[in-house]
């Protein structure tokens, strides 16, 4: 009877976790008409500063009650009374994608902080973090399936998310799905592992950044409030949690994605692609023209943008320091030619000299 009761204490407060992480305006798998997303189509990467991230609804939304405010050293979602839970959401989707975050955690027994990529059809893949120890929460969901709760794994950290940043990162492809922590891969979830599949998340994907106080009894059965650690004593807030920079690659080109042709099956191969370049992409890089655009190319691509401007300016200084070579060597040679010109007039008129006083001479001898 023990172990019963721990397991279903353990199914209902998951079921009720991924209740609270998991909406959708439209569901594609059993409604018609859903309406179009917009694709990322390429990748972007976001500073969230005052100046790196736009301040309308075209590529990021706020959701929920909380604020999120801006700074030069970050974003913060802060959550000060109960049933605050700000959340930031992209506009943009990608279909199988590379998704890196770095933040700082919020601080706070029963606070969650949480980045996750979900779908429309409720696909979700999950980074949660406990505000009261050193352990992070990787997890999955197919097609919004709760029947089964051993889809989350724990993995304890060598430091406390609360105290610094850290990249946490989100690799995800048709054929496997892999999480980092500051490069170091401590997950990877194959489709044979989702139930042959049928549960592994391959439809496009939004990224959600946000917090939430799943320590709050008021809204949180008594198993939700376990899991997070205990009860949230919102005298001690406010609690935030900090965001300094997010990268987003879509691993598939296109403006849209369409559920045109989709059925129940939610496979990734009924999405239909629209070609083009996304009024979103187009967004992210006509504000700030040649600086954003840089920011959005990936780290390889910054260091070898970067290692070719310093390659051409090393080109440009080596060529005008040829030149000048080449000018002082031509310059000397002219002033040696000149030098030598003065010299041979110099001993021309010294010799013209000489004769006419040899001739001057003479002939006054011959008049005498």
């Amino acid at each position: 009877m023990k172990s019963f009761a721990i397991s279903a204490a353990a199914a209902a407060l998951l079921m009720t976790v991924a209740n609270a992480q998991t909406h959708t305006a439209c569901n594609p798998l059993n409604t018609t008409g859903c309406p179009d997303m917009q694709a990322l189509g390429g990748n972007a990467t976001f500073n969230w500063n005052k100046t790196g991230i736009p301040s309308d609804d075209k590529v990021w939304k706020k959701q929920n009650q909380g604020k999120i405010d801006w700074s030069e050293k970050g974003a913060t979602w802060t959550v000060e009374r109960s049933g605050d839970s700000p959340t930031a959401q992209s506009v943009f989707y990608m279909l199988f994608g590379r998704f890196e975050v770095v933040m700082k955690v919020a601080k706070g027994t029963g606070i969650i902080s949480s980045a996750i990529l979900q779908s429309e059809a409720l696909d979700e893949i999950d980074w949660e973090f406990r505000g009261n120890n050193a352990s992070i929460l990787t997890n999955y969901f197919g097609k919004g399936d709760t029947t089964t709760y051993d889809r989350g794994k724990d993995y304890s950290l060598d430091f406390a998310p609360q105290d610094d940043f850290h990249n946490y990162t989100i690799d995800w492809t048709k054929d496997r799905i892999q999480w980092w922590v500051d490069g170091k891969m401590v997950r990877m979830l194959e489709p044979a592992d989702a139930k042959g599949g049928t549960r592994y998340p391959q439809t496009p994907m939004n990224i959600r950044l946000g917090i939430w106080a799943a320590g709050d009894t008021k809204n949180n059965d008594p198993g939700v409030v376990q899991w997070a650690g205990g009860v949230t004593n919102f005298d001690e807030g406010p609690y935030t949690m900090t965001v300094q920079s997010v990268y987003a690659k879509d691993y598939t080109e296109g403006a849209e994605y369409s559920w045109a042709d989709m059925d129940q099956s939610g496979d990734w191969e009924k999405v239909k692609v629209i070609a083009g370049k996304s009024n979103v992409l187009q967004e992210i890089q006509s504000p700030s023209g040649v600086r954003n655009r840089f920011q959005s190319l990936s780290k390889e691509a910054k260091i070898g943008i970067a290692g070719g401007v310093v390659g051409g300016a090393a080109l440009i200084a080596c060529l005008v320091a040829i030149y000048c070579i080449k000018q002082r060597r031509a310059g000397r040679r002219e002033h040696q030619a000149l030098l030598a010109d003065e010299q041979k007039e110099a001993a021309e008129l010294q010799e013209y000299k000489s004769q006419m006083q040899a001739g001057k001479f003479g002939f006054g001898s011959h008049r005498l």
